[in-house]
């Protein structure tokens, strides 16, 4: 996201550019692309802002990287340690002093940063005391994005317990009141500036912010209430304004962040940015939270939200590592290229046997038919949408069967052959049909799934292929690549 006032004006040339590509390109099969290059970085919790022609992504303990094109990315910094030395702030413990004392920490956690109006650069910082909902959110200000920023004030602050809470009168209750960290500011489509918070507690709540000042508006106290409560297991909050839909999207990272917590992303979307925020089957999420008297009750919120991504692993992948599949995505921000309309999801995620090693990714994000998010199943390699035939499609795929079990034992690809005759046979069955700008309709006994093909990179390959990626009207994704000739 271009995290400027310009970034909803951004987001309408998504859909309708990538229909023109899909148009305007020859259906003669892949396109020409080049081998990507790419250059890790370790950013936990990213979130982008651009400055220029770079792409920032910050996060949590201080962490910040840059790229210029979703694939080589440069470590700004790592730690809070390092803030310091990289510019970041002059004195990062003195000047969130305050911040460190009340949360209890040595560390922060999920950063944002957004432009405001006047150029400068808004750093919505948090900390928390890690096994409780005892945190400080804080805003500072800085005249360049790499910093130095300087302290303006502590803006929330939870787990103030047997006290008064942030809503005046009302003592705090973790089950009922947020945790104040992983913020995420945004402006709308009018340009109003808005400012989404929360993570398990009480859940998710949304405030409306002075985009002079990056303040909260006065007198809201903890904002509105969205989603969660009773301690469920939902954080991360991510709004994206779609202008070719007309909705805003709420991302959110289910589960536990580690390798063994089967953190994942879902959404749900409204027409209104402080909601209500329903899913695919109309499920309002404000009802979504753990039941009463229950703590970390994923029964409870497992059915509700379309999800995007969660852990998977390929069969033909290399057996090790981000080629062979995901452990743990989640904690997303959202990027929109103002030049091509193309729009991105980068997370952070875990992989199979690396244990707790974490590194960030992009993948292409699509619309569906109906209006939905499908996500790429292979991370950005340069890749546009194009125009695909019917010869293109049909083949034989690895196929990934998602569910909305949060659990990290996490699926793995089957084989299933999408036919010339528009059958589909092995690991699934059912029929497909290739419609206009590469969009595409799988339906099986249990669910009909709509979705695009697009070309990925296939690493253990070494090279390009179709990619399938189609979400059901439940909110459940369907993920294939096809296999590549020896």
């Amino acid at each position: 996201m271009n995290r400027t006032r310009a970034a909803a004006a951004a987001a309408t040339l998504a859909t309708a550019t990538l229909a023109l590509s899909a148009c305007s390109a020859s259906s003669g099969g892949l396109p020409d692309l080049p081998a990507p290059t790419f250059d890790e970085v370790t950013v936990h919790d990213p979130s982008v802002v651009t400055s220029g022609e770079d792409i920032w992504v910050f996060g949590s303990h201080a962490a910040s990287a840059r790229t210029t094109d979703l694939m080589s990315w440069t470590q700004n910094t790592m730690s809070v340690a390092d803030a310091d030395a990289a510019g970041l702030f002059d004195d990062i413990r003195a000047e969130l002093a305050e911040t460190f004392a009340w949360a209890q920490s040595d560390t922060l956690w999920a950063a944002d940063v957004i432009e405001l109006p006047d150029g400068r650069y808004a750093m919505y910082y948090n900390a928390c005391e890690g096994s409780s909902a005892r945190s400080a959110l804080g805003l500072a200000i800085a005249d360049d994005v790499d910093g130095p920023y300087v302290n303006q004030e502590i803006l929330l602050k939870s787990g103030m317990w047997d006290e008064e809470s942030e809503n005046p009168g009302e003592i705090y209750d973790a089950t009922i009141h947020p945790n104040t960290v992983d913020p995420d500011a945004f402006y709308d489509a009018d340009g109003d500036l808005w400012m989404v918070y929360g993570s398990y507690s009480g859940g998710i709540f949304i405030l409306e912010m002075d985009e002079e000042t990056g303040l909260p508006v006065e007198g809201q106290g903890y904002g509105e209430h969205l989603v969660g409560g009773n301690h469920s297991r939902i954080e991360a909050p991510n709004i994206r304004f779609d202008e070719e839909t007309g909705y805003y999207y709420l991302f959110l990272s289910f589960g536990g962040l580690d390798a063994s917590g089967g953190y994942e992303v879902r959404v749900a979307r409204s027409e209104d940015p402080d909601g209500p925020y329903v899913d695919a089957e109309g499920n309002d999420m404000s009802t979504v939270m753990g039941a009463p008297g229950t703590v970390f009750d994923d029964g409870s919120i497992e059915p509700y939200g379309v999800k995007v991504i969660g852990g998977y692993e390929w069969a033909d992948g290399s057996g090790i590592g981000g080629d062979q599949g995901y452990v743990s995505p989640g904690h997303n921000t959202w990027y929109d290229d103002p030049e091509t309309g193309e729009s991105f999801l980068i997370f952070h995620s875990r992989f199979a046997s690396t244990e707790e090693i974490h590194e960030v990714r992009v993948h292409q994000m699509y619309m569906n038919a109906d209006g939905w998010p499908v996500l790429s199943p292979a991370r950005y390699a340069g890749e546009s949408l194009t125009a695909v035939s019917e010869d293109d499609a049909a083949g034989t795929y690895q196929v990934v069967l998602f569910d909305k079990i949060i659990s990290p034992l996490v699926p793995t690809s089957v084989e299933a052959t999408l036919e010339a005759d528009g059958t589909v046979s092995g690991g699934v069955e059912g029929t497909w049909e290739l419609g206009d700008d590469a969009a595409v309709t799988l339906s099986t006994a249990d669910a009909t799934y709509s979705g695009v093909v697009a070309p990925v990179w296939n690493p253990t390959a070494a090279a390009w292929t179709w990619g399938l990626s189609v979400v059901s009207e439940g909110g459940v994704p369907l993920w294939g690549r096809q296999a590549v000739d020896a």
